[in-house]
């Protein structure tokens, strides 16, 4: 007979976890032991759950497989809300398993006791109080097969610590082996026949289409029809963006010059998005018919309703299509491309502005500028998000990780924590306003502790700089939203991080070199010049785009 909590790490163990990320409480307290026991899976302990959820999700995104993070009842749980959102939506595959007060038996009447279950049932694909050691097996498989199937997202297990102590003589279920479906062959002829007929068609490439191999069958589709091609944000890195057919990034929500690329468009192929993501383009009775390629069927939205699907694993449907599809001699992407080509020019103009405190279009090529094609940037959320989003080119999947999805803020340093620790030879560069990075700073201890070799960069302007744009915009005054700040050079080295502050724009190029190239946890305090925003992303960009 196995102890329940022993078979519950056993179960983890077969399905190939690496790490628990979490807060353990007292309900949580044979997990650990047994935990500590394994010599396959290492306990990450963090300083807050959400730094946990955040860390367990950027695991799943770049491997694929379930990340896995731990909290008590109660307040642990209720911590774990926000990171589970953001699987959810990102579409990330998590594990959070949380304890539970005796079951069978009240000890402390209904202290810390909420509906945790009920309270995750909303925002998970899976959740689920354990009520027998029996059961461990069956719903520890589920729980991962649930969050690695697409849309990958976050699921949820119970354990109570009567259920923990139990002895069962069940044993672990060994995965599955399964692949994804292929697209019918009638969706991929209706597709293509639609290609060949349009004049002008263009490809969209969101959060879905960041799969092994599904970049690789991209790039030969294009490089065989040469269809121009843009991203969303979480679409950023799957087909390098130096790429000559490259269109750009919907950052902004429209009348930018990529939204004025597709609307040159007379048909649209989507390609692994769904309406989670803030939408690419926004569809109208009468408009540009759209082809949905997707592993899933359209969810239907006032902006989002799809003539054509395709639905199938995706890599597979674009190799079908690129295998039946005959390049039409009379496609017209000049326009589009135009729009590209003055997109361009005008990032360029403003680029090489070196103003101090820094002009984010100068900091975000000063970085592109020092980052090697296969670094990390990790960006929290806020306005400089958009700057990234637009400006920095992007050469490989997953090297742009940014949200905008659940677009929360505080997910920046531990989703760059994760990113270093997976890839350590890779540079990796957390970007946070100081809104953001204050959500979540006590990481930093996490980060020193596991001796990590990542730098920070907290964006400083004492406000909550996005909000501030959107209240310019809509032509309310500037109230509410500006703060005061740590010494950040003196909090990295309270935690025994190396801090910096950027005192001009030739400062920034030298403390960004240094930083990547000298191990260890760095932190960089750069003030930034926003007062531009409003003018540039509001204005500037949707008055040239539309004379264009």
């Amino acid at each position: 007979m196995t102890k329940a909590s022993d078979l519950f790490i056993q179960c983890l163990e077969e399905e190939g976890v690496e790490y628990i990320f979490g807060v353990p409480g007292e309900e949580n307290l044979d997990m650990l032991d047994s935990l500590s026991r394994s010599t396959k899976i290492k306990l990450i302990l963090t300083r807050h759950e959400q730094g946990a959820g955040f860390m367990a999700a950027t695991y799943g995104r770049h491997t694929g497989k379930t990340g896995v993070c731990m909290a008590t009842l109660g307040p642990g749980a209720t911590n774990f809300v926000t990171a589970a959102a953001y699987a959810q939506l990102g579409g990330m595959p998590i594990l959070m398993v949380t304890g539970q007060k005796p079951i069978k038996k009240s000890k402390q009447g209904r202290f810390q006791i909420l509906d945790v279950v009920g309270m995750m049932k909303p925002i998970t694909k899976f959740t689920h109080q354990l009520a027998s050691a029996d059961n461990i097996p069956s719903r520890v498989r589920e729980a991962i097969r649930l969050a690695e199937e697409e849309k990958p997202g976050a699921t949820h297990i119970e354990f109570p610590e009567d259920i923990a102590e139990e002895k069962t003589d069940s044993v672990p279920l060994k995965p599955s082996h399964t692949r994804r479906p292929n697209a019918d062959k009638k969706s991929i002829r209706a597709a293509v026949t639609a290609l060949e007929q349009a004049k002008s068609p263009v490809l969209v490439i969101g959060a879905g289409a960041n799969r092994t191999l599904t970049s690789r069958m991209l790039l030969q589709f294009i490089e065989k029809t040469g269809i121009p091609f843009l991203t969303t944000q979480l679409g950023k890195g799957v087909i390098d963006e130096r790429h000559p057919k490259f269109l750009g990034c919907a950052a902004l929500s429209a009348g930018d010059f990529v939204h004025r690329a597709v609307e040159a468009a007379d048909l649209i192929l989507n390609i692994g998005h769904d309406v989670i993501e803030k939408p690419p383009f926004f569809m109208h009775p009468g408009g540009t018919p759209v082809i949905h390629i997707s592993p899933k069927t359209a969810e239907v939205d006032p902006v989002y309703f799809p003539e054509i699907e395709v639905i199938g694993d995706i890599a597979n449907a674009v190799w079908q299509m690129k295998e039946d599809i005959v390049p039409n001699g009379g496609w017209q992407f000049d326009h589009m491309l135009a729009f590209r080509k003055a997109e361009v020019e005008h990032t360029e103009s403003l680029s090489g502005d070196a103003r101090f405190p820094i002009f984010p279009p100068y900091l975000v090529q000063e970085i592109r500028n020092a980052m090697p094609d296969d670094g990390i940037i990790c960006l929290d959320n806020g306005v400089y998000k958009i700057w990234f989003a637009r400006g920095y080119t992007a050469y490989r999947p997953n090297t742009v990780l940014l949200d905008n999805a659940l677009a929360t803020m505080g997910a920046g340093l531990p989703s760059a924590m994760m990113s270093s620790m997976v890839y350590p030879d890779r540079k990796v560069l957390a970007i946070c306003g100081d809104g953001g990075f204050m959500m979540n700073s006590q990481e930093m201890e996490t980060a020193v502790r596991l001796k990590l070799n990542m730098t920070v960069l907290i964006l400083n302007d004492s406000s909550y700089g996005m909000i501030r744009w959107k209240q310019a915009n809509m032509g309310f005054k500037d109230f509410g939203l500006t703060y005061g700040n740590p010494d950040f050079v003196k909090y990295a080295e309270s935690y025994g991080a190396i801090g910096h502050r950027v005192t001009s724009s030739e400062h920034l190029t030298d403390v960004l070199a240094h930083c990547l190239a000298t191990p260890g946890v760095h932190l960089i305090d750069c003030p930034v010049d926003y007062t531009e925003n409003d003018q540039i992303l509001n204005i500037d960009i949707k008055r040239m785009s539309k004379e264009l």
